[in-house]
């Protein structure tokens, strides 16, 4: 499988995870927290269909000026803020250059979390370095150990690990 955002994000998120996936392991359609997600962009695409399917991305939001990767939560920055440096990554590789903005629309909270990132050389150093040893983990023929930590009780895979 080749590295795509999401593999990027669960990367960062718990390598277990990313491993999983990574490895045709989807036991996403099951989770409440993955349908609460796609439900947030649905309704976000019903106002105004915003979303692109490129490559092997799917970007949320393309403008001018930034690429808007939306969030449900901010429980997870470091993983979403990778993602959306990879989404500029790969749109810089077709001669798209933008910045990188990324929304956290929670729900109960009236003003959303709103962060902005630029990709520079040492990022993409950083990042490529990412991309491998992802591309390593996908082929140990080992599971990475369970984290156990909080995170783990709203993640898809929980049955999987702890069933």
């Amino acid at each position: 499988m080749r590295v795509n955002g999401t593999l990027i994000n669960y990367y960062f998120h718990c390598k277990r995870q990313c491993y999983l996936h990574g490895n045709r392991m989807n036991l996403e359609d099951n989770s409440e927290q993955v349908k609460i997600g796609k439900a947030l962009h649905e309704e976000k695409d019903e106002k105004n269909n915003t979303e692109i399917a490129l490559d092997n991305i799917r970007l949320d939001k393309l403008t001018d000026e930034y690429l808007t990767e939306m969030k449900k939560s901010d429980a997870d920055v470091e993983a979403a803020k990778w993602q959306l440096l990879f989404y500029l990554k790969v749109l810089k590789n077709k001669g798209i250059i933008r910045k990188g903005k990324l929304e956290f629309v929670e729900k109960e909270k009236t003003n959303k979390k709103v962060m902005y990132f630029e990709l520079t050389e040492e990022i993409e150093e950083e990042l490529q370095k990412y991309i491998k040893e992802i591309e390593g983990l996908l082929e140990q023929p080992n599971i990475p150990d369970v984290l156990n930590k909080a995170q783990c009780k709203k993640c898809a895979y929980y049955e999987y690990c702890y069933i």
